[in-house]
């Protein structure tokens, strides 16, 4: 598991500017349906042993070494060719609605997006990391494993991103309607 700082998105209303994350080994676990029950388990150690730690989140890493998701949020970095990617389903992840969400308005927004395994280096190296989640919403990252991402601020992409996302789920992106139900 990979733990960091994160600056965070809006949670419950509230914008919070960052989080700090951890990376763990080997926790994330898949998200097949017979496995559950174990999956949530393991997010819970590990966003457990991440705030034991200090840190904000953690970011799960696959058997192999490779990111897989945080705890409970799916996982994009931004690399320095400024291409965002995200693990892709093949990955032990869960295929987050948010997920889905960002990875259209990226692509619609026409910034290059990979589905692409990488490893906790690159998230090191990279200019933006973000988190998406139906909690999370979009949650930017400040450091993982005590490493500042890019400036150590919310980047450029990310809040590209987040603007369009609150401004589809407030209903000011009339192209995104259908997504919406009024209540």
């Amino acid at each position: 598991m990979a733990k960091g700082k994160l600056p965070s998105g809006n949670v419950a209303g509230k914008f919070h500017d960052s989080i700090h994350g951890k990376a763990l080994q080997g926790a994330a676990q898949g998200s097949a349906p017979t496995c559950t029950n174990c999956h949530g388990a393991h997010s819970i150690l590990a966003k457990r042993e991440a705030v034991q730690a200090g840190y904000d989140e953690a970011i799960l890493l696959d058997i192999s070494g490779f990111v897989a998701e945080a705890s409970g949020e799916n996982v994009f970095m931004v690399n320095k060719k400024d291409i965002v990617r995200t693990p892709p389903l093949s990955s032990p992840i869960l295929a987050g609605i948010t997920r889905r969400t960002v990875l259209r308005l990226l692509k619609d927004m026409g910034h290059p997006v990979e589905e692409v395994t990488f490893t906790r280096d690159a998230l090191y190296i990279s200019n933006e990391v973000f988190f998406t989640g139906t909690a999370a919403e979009i949650t930017p990252v400040r450091e993982v494993d005590d490493r500042r991402i890019g400036t150590g601020a919310p980047g450029p992409v990310v809040k590209k991103v987040q603007d369009m996302y609150f401004r589809v789920v407030r209903g000011q992106e009339p192209r995104y309607a259908e997504w919406l139900t009024y209540v």
